[in-house]
């Protein structure tokens, strides 16, 4: 009986953990290794961040959601080294070097600040459940403080949040941070008043959530002014300290509390490949997702620079990752045992729209010539959101919440967690903690960062 094929899919996230379900039927043998021990949905991730949601309903443990699938087993790691040449994998805590005969990988991305690495400790990015429940902590925190804060002006500036950057992640997180402002200080609190709250929206670019239609941007500008959001497109910045973000033009915006969405890079796995990479640190890939002069390992995901035909690079989101991981699968599936395996097909991309949550029953949504906003959009992308979290049980706790938190104005999840309650480091920077600043913003899989 001939030997089973090796499979590693590296990275547990939305495109590795397609790829590794699709393989269930396969006569291959998966070994599924990812730094954390579960996989988190996210697209939610923003609420966590604003306690509309505990971390628990928006991740599910990767072992759990693979239990009935006999030929894969999960190893919990950091991978360390990827020789291409003896189609290995080392990773630590130390074992013996993983052989493979197909590689997937799929490490995901981490936040990136463009040269500014010590802008994080202000300005915490969101790519993790450590990310959100830091973020949290600090929302929740000034909110607190606030609360015993006699001067109007120290008040004001405990009250005031800066998201840096204008796409998906910056909007719905710019939305949930007034929502939470008007709606928490007004029911909650006696002496912090939603009118002292002001939050603030920087994009760089001429508008905000540039990958949508020009008219539904500024709907998206409209339903967040609704919220008491101010948005400024074309505004740079120049630097980040702990009480405000000091822009080009040599404006200070005071701030205690800061966000930064503003862009990521892939993994440093990929940089340690030695392969052609883009602007992002994306590895190129041919037309069947594997990298050049390797057919047998793939990269996909926000890991991937895969360019169509007509020339456009597809967008680093989890239907893309998704659908690279089940055509990846597919071309497995195709070659082993097959002694006259055929032709691999390109990879075609089915765009199936893009949303954007705003706040409560604002929303924006784009499916091909289809346009919506305002209510309708939010209802959309309630369902779809729903519907792809992983596992029943999940769906019906975060559906249930939504329903709660829609009709009754409260947030189940204002629990302050992460850190100690007075102003100190951010959770990743305490001792004993987590990996390190850098470490611990590196995503679903998150690989030991190259030194600096």
């Amino acid at each position: 009986m001939a030997e089973r094929s090796q499979v590693v899919v590296v990275g547990g996230g939305f495109g590795g953990l397609a790829c590794a379900r699709a393989l269930a039927r396969a006569n291959v043998d998966i070994t599924l290794i990812d730094r954390q021990n579960h996989h988190l949905f996210q697209p939610l991730l923003y609420q966590v961040a604003m306690a509309g949601l505990a971390p628990s309903e928006i991740a599910a443990p990767i072992r759990s959601v693979v239990r009935k699938q006999a030929n894969i087993r999960v190893l919990l790691g950091e991978v360390t080294n990827i020789d291409l040449a003896a189609h290995t994998v080392s990773y630590e805590p130390a074992g013996a070097p993983l052989h493979y005969d197909y590689l997937v990988l799929a490490p995901g991305a981490r936040t990136h600040y463009f040269g500014h690495d010590e802008w994080e400790l202000y300005a915490p990015g969101l790519k993790s459940i450590d990310d959100a429940v830091e973020i949290r902590r600090r929302v929740l925190l000034a909110f607190e403080t606030a609360e015993r804060e006699p001067d109007p002006e120290k008040r004001a500036q405990l009250l005031s949040f800066v998201v840096i950057g204008g796409g998906p992640t910056g909007v719905e997180v710019a939305g949930a941070i007034a929502e939470l402002s008007r709606f928490a200080l007004g029911r909650d609190f006696r002496v912090a008043r939603p009118s002292e709250s002001r939050v603030l929206l920087i994009e760089a670019g001429p508008r905000v959530l540039a990958g949508f239609d020009p008219a539904l941007s500024e709907k998206a500008v409209l339903q967040l002014a609704e919220l008491g959001v101010h948005v400024r497109t074309g505004t740079f910045v120049e630097g980040i300290t702990a009480h405000g973000v000091r822009l080009r033009t040599g404006e200070l915006l005071r701030a205690d509390t800061i966000v930064w969405a503003a862009g990521v890079a892939s993994s440093p796995l990929i940089a340690a490949l030695n392969v052609n990479v883009d602007r992002q640190g994306r590895a190129m890939v041919d037309s069947d997702c594997s990298l050049p002069g390797h057919s047998e390992a793939f990269v996909i995901g926000d890991a991937a620079c895969f360019v169509d035909k007509r020339g456009n690079t597809l967008p680093g989101v989890s239907p893309t990752a998704m659908q690279m991981g089940r055509y990846v699968a597919h071309v497995i599936s195709d070659e082993v045992g097959n002694p006259t395996p055929p032709a691999r097909t390109a990879f075609q991309y089915v765009d199936k729209g893009s949303m954007a949550t705003i706040g409560r029953s604002r929303a924006i949504a784009q499916v091909q010539d289809l346009h919506l906003s305002g209510f309708l959009a939010w209802l959309a992308w309630l369902a779809v959101h729903i519907w792809y979290l992983i596992g029943f049980r999940n769906r019906l706790l975060v559906l249930f919440d939504w329903a709660w938190s829609y009709l009754t104005y409260r947030r189940g999840a204002r629990l302050i967690t992460g850190g100690r309650l007075h102003a100190g480091p951010p959770v990743s920077q305490a001792p004993g903690v987590g990996t390190g600043a850098k470490g611990a913003r590196q995503g679903a899989l998150g690989v030991r960062a190259a030194p600096r």
